[in-house]
């Protein structure tokens, strides 16, 4: 399948079956996040997996979005690892978590799973439930699991605005 083909074929996943992740594909998506650009190679994330009943629950505290997936991943980004641009001072580990959590959606269907890219959830809770060092900010959450049979993607999520109307070439 080429690259295109997997971006198009995958979608945001909101119904899972109870069925647990294997360890090897979640290590498997783990990878492909590790390998992923950050800005400088700073690598200024951090993932923690959210697997087990327990924490299932308390990330139930957390947001409503939580899909009943089998395992979610909080992607969570330092800033003080991260590169900050001389200019302006535009830091960017909101950017490498983004990246990180689409390389890793986009290996979760390369396999087989779904996932939802969630940001809706109170950050406050978050760092209480999962003991969050105040040095890492919760950046996006990932809910993981086999789609059940009932999945389907939204109604909209082929719409796209022509290249034509994004793309501009050599000046705005």
């Amino acid at each position: 399948m080429s690259f295109n083909d997997l971006a198009a074929k995958r979608y945001s996943v909101r119904n899972f079956t109870a069925q647990e992740v294997e360890k090897e594909k979640l290590e498997y998506v783990l990878r492909a996040g590790q390998l992923a650009p950050t800005a400088g190679n700073l690598q200024p994330w951090r993932v923690l997996v959210i697997e087990d009943r327990q924490a299932r629950t308390k990330l139930r505290d957390c947001t409503t979005y939580h899909f009943n997936a089998p395992v979610a991943l909080l992607i969570c980004g330092n800033k003080e690892e991260a590169w900050t641009r001389p200019y302006d001072g535009k830091n960017s580990g909101d950017i490498d978590c983004s990246i990180i959590t689409t390389q890793m959606m986009l290996a979760a269907a390369d396999i087989g799973l779904g996932t939802t890219w969630v940001m809706h959830f109170d950050p406050v809770k978050m760092r209480e439930a999962f003991n969050i060092p105040a040095s890492l900010e919760p950046v996006a959450l990932l809910p993981m699991g086999y789609p059940s049979a009932d999945a389907a993607p939204n109604p909209k999520h082929t719409e796209r605005k022509p290249l034509e109307g994004v793309v501009v070439y050599n000046s705005f």
